[in-house]
């Protein structure tokens, strides 16, 4: 059981709904009924459609409508979007472009990155869309209609890539760039700004790409955000920092956050990349000396974020190392070899494992506490590095180019 409850977050979800990055809790975890274990890439595929244009954002999934973002170049310009299909059959429902860029807002993307990077989170019929230091909207589910624009200008280092959360009646996401890094949150009926909270971290790099996580803890609403050099945990009321953890020089940290059974469980980002498991009781100020509970050095991953089952931490770090954590002590269970280098994060449904590399291999593993076996071994021909949505005997997965819904029967 996830000891986690996101008041305000993403709603409506069920087993047929992937709101938000990484799932109805934010976590990783589905409680689909039946997803697929074996498949290539025409036996137990419903539907492959092409995608225009690039983008790494992961697919999420409300009311049977699948939407993701996308950057498509129209003369010689790129425009950044949001395009919705019909899950049963892939059918385009509405492509809504929203934000041209300019050549200087582009010009720091890294060779890896696209200029859609940030998953859309979904509630009540919204969707909001985030394009970093290019552009925040909402917009209606239904029809594409846009609700609101905001853009919160920074500088950007390498691009996109944090996505954004729901906490209550806000808008939440990191904007960790060159300087100046900061927590934002806007209004999510009007895209008005409510508060921006600076780092207040002395780091030699500060832009970091993790994904905010909003939790229920000791009877008040808390925003875990990570940056370079810390994870915070801020009201959202006014944004104030309640407590935080600083871990040295660890930047350009990716993994969002995990809360299981009452610990955090954080990635530390490249350059010092570790695995801090924190227990929050009580947490006042900086509670770096008082509240870590324990800490793994090897085979964090650096890029994919970890996910919580059976007792255990399990991480795919970035070179396709599978390990298996006891989630108390840190002590490491067991540990399986992957081929391939990955980016995407990893999806626990049950006792299947999915985690799919760079290369485009979908890795379908069996986990347990007391091991991981490889069941299938899937090349989708294409690349991805966004991680996949796994509903009620169906698994969505965006790869370059192609949008894929696959049952596996």
């Amino acid at each position: 059981m996830l000891g986690l409850i996101c008041p305000g977050g993403a709603g409506g979800e069920g087993t047929s709904d992937w709101p938000q990055f990484r799932g109805p809790h934010g976590q990783g975890v589905s409680e689909a009924k039946d997803p697929p274990v074996s498949w290539d890439r025409k036996k137990g595929v419903d539907w492959k459609v092409e995608v225009p244009g690039a983008g790494w954002s992961s697919p999420v999934v409300q009311d049977g409508r699948i939407v993701l973002t996308t950057g498509v170049e129209k003369r010689g310009k790129m425009t950044l979007g949001v395009m919705q299909y019909d899950a049963a059959t892939g059918k385009k429902l509405w492509h809504r472009e929203l934000f041209t860029p300019t050549e200087e807002e582009t010009a720091a993307m890294h060779a890896k990155n696209s200029l859609a990077s940030s998953t859309p989170v979904i509630r009540d019929g919204i969707v909001y869309a985030h394009f970093a230091h290019m552009g925040t909207a909402a917009l209606r589910l239904e029809d594409g209609e846009v609700v609101w624009k905001h853009q919160e200008r920074y500088p950007p280092v390498h691009g996109t890539g944090s996505s954004p959360a729901l906490a209550g009646d806000l808008l939440v996401f990191n904007a960790d760039a060159k300087e100046d890094p900061a927590v934002v949150a806007l209004a999510a009926r009007t895209g008005k700004p409510v508060w921006r909270t600076p780092r207040e971290v002395e780091v030699k790099r500060t832009f970091s790409f993790s994904t905010p996580l909003v939790i229920d803890h000791g009877g008040r609403t808390l925003i875990l955000s990570q940056g370079s050099g810390m994870i915070g945990a801020y009201a959202p009321a006014d944004g104030k920092l309640v407590w935080r953890v600083r871990y040295g020089e660890g930047y350009s940290v990716v993994p969002r956050p995990l809360f299981v059974d009452g610990m955090i469980y954080a990635c530390t980002g490249f350059g010092l990349p570790h695995l801090l498991a924190i227990k929050p009781d009580g947490a006042r100020g900086d509670v770096t000396d008082s509240h870590v509970v324990w800490k793994v050095k090897r085979n964090v991953p650096k890029t994919p974020s970890v996910v919580a089952g059976h007792g255990l931490i399990y991480m795919v770090d970035d070179t396709g190392r599978v390990t298996g954590l006891d989630a108390m002590t840190g002590q490491v269970r067991w540990t399986e070899k992957l081929a391939g280098n990955f980016s995407a994060s990893p999806v626990l449904a049950g006792h299947t494992l999915y985690a799919c590399s760079e290369d485009g291999v979908c890795f379908v593993l069996k986990v347990s506490a007391d091991g991981g076996k490889i069941l299938e071994e899937i090349d989708m021909g294409d690349r991805i590095f966004a991680s996949p949505a796994v509903l009620d005997g169906t698994v969505i997965i965006r790869s370059e180019g192609h949008l894929w819904r696959i049952s596996g029967k």
